[in-house]
């Protein structure tokens, strides 16, 4: 059986936790921040947790992480 090749562009998005959990960064948060408030710019910092629908698929895409 060979070995499957990581998606580049996901391993660079994605990381596991020490639980097996994907983390994921919010998006909205390069340009156009002027009309964003402080609050939401705030919240867009922290990361988040991938949704139980999205986890097959992008476990996929990082085997070996």
């Amino acid at each position: 059986m060979p070995k499957i090749k990581t998606n580049r562009g996901a391993a660079k998005r994605f990381r596991k936790t020490g639980t097996g959990k994907i983390r994921r960064n919010k998006a909205f948060t390069s340009h156009i921040l002027t009309k964003k408030t402080t609050k939401r710019k705030r919240e867009l910092r922290q990361g988040s947790i991938v949704s139980a629908v999205d986890h097959k698929n992008i476990s996929r895409l990082i085997p070996y992480m």
